[in-house]
């Protein structure tokens, strides 16, 4: 029995467990679970967006050939940054930074250690460039991708709870998270059975009703031009300014504010913009899933659903309006 249902049923102060462990092994491997669940992340991020891409016209399982080069350049560059923004754990004297598979250098990401911020900026260009070579336009596929981005991350943050690692404050809440105080990042002077925020948990939560509200807001609004993905970032940038500011992980600080608290407020600056400006140049709808003249012929529209099509006789400015006529390889059905 978990020490949160033992407690619940003496009627003590309950809590939330941690993990007995963080991986397993398989023959002569092991198996982290914080990076199953990176994958399983990955993998439904893949569906999701598949199934949105398809139903605005793209093919089948593009995202596949757009994710060959983003998911490995996210990946590179979540370590990256997380590298460059912790200095302190790679670099100075007795660190093992340039040791390849040495425990403490810059390449043992088994330990953990990628930062979301860097996977955006490593993915988004990644995407782009699959994009180019597919034809797919970049900011359809920015959209499709929206809800199924922030839902990986939901089920990323579960990694850190099988980490046992970037927990916040103590706390004495119902809900407050058990850290053993052997553990390397448990507060010096604070006594054993402490309690703390699960910033784990509200990350979780945040991101998963993200997800339902890019979904219902792209069904009910039909935002295209890249301003679902301009909601995501204002959405997730909001919520991730708050969990990491009660966070105690160490973090270089920037005028008073950690590292990636500044990132999370970035990304709402940029939604903001993006928002702002895509509404002012394309007040219409996408012609197309594609770049202009690059449909391929083979492409099938599977759904027959009007909200996933661009409707030429809404209101559009003449610009836009000559644009969407001129580059459009299919009208609406």
């Amino acid at each position: 029995m978990s020490l949160a249902l033992l407690n619940a049923g003496l009627g003590v102060h309950a809590s939330i467990p941690s993990p007995p462990s963080s991986s397993f092994s398989l023959g002569p491997l092991t198996i982290h679970y914080y990076a199953l669940c990176i994958i399983a992340g990955i993998i439904v991020a893949t569906f999701l967006t598949n199934h949105r891409l398809t139903r605005r016209g793209a093919e089948r399982w593009v995202v596949v050939d757009i994710c060959i080069i983003a998911v490995p350049l996210a990946i590179i560059a979540a370590r990256i940054f997380h590298v460059v923004t912790h200095p302190g754990f790679y670099f100075g004297p007795g660190k093992n930074t340039w040791n390849p598979f040495e425990p403490g250098s810059v390449w043992a990401i088994w330990e953990g250690g990628i930062a979301i911020f860097g996977a955006l900026i490593g993915g988004a260009i990644g995407a782009w460039l699959g994009c180019k070579w597919t034809g797919v336009r970049f900011s359809t596929f920015a959209d499709a991708l929206a809800p199924g981005l922030i839902l990986a991350q939901a089920f990323g943050r579960f990694g850190n709870w099988f980490n046992h690692e970037l927990f916040g404050l103590p706390t004495d809440l119902p809900w407050g998270l058990e850290i053993e105080s052997s553990n390397p990042a448990f507060p010096p002077g604070l006594a054993e059975g402490t309690l703390f925020h699960p910033t784990f948990l509200y990350e979780v939560i945040w991101n998963t009703l993200g997800c339902i509200v890019l979904l219902w807001l792209g069904r009910r609004l039909r935002l295209q031009w890249g301003k679902l993905f301009a909601v995501y970032l204002i959405w997730y940038g909001a919520g991730r300014a708050v969990w990491e500011s009660i966070r105690i992980d160490p973090s270089e600080i920037y005028f008073g504010l950690r590292t990636n608290v500044w990132a999370a407020l970035a990304g709402v600056v940029l939604g903001i913009v993006i928002l702002i400006v895509q509404t002012r140049r394309h007040p219409g709808f996408e012609p197309s899933a594609y770049q202009p003249g690059r449909q391929p012929k083979n492409a099938v529209v599977e759904s027959q659903n009007p909200d996933d099509f661009v409707d030429l006789s809404e209101p559009q400015d003449d610009a836009n309006r000559a644009e969407d006529v001129a580059t459009s390889g299919a009208s609406r059905p």
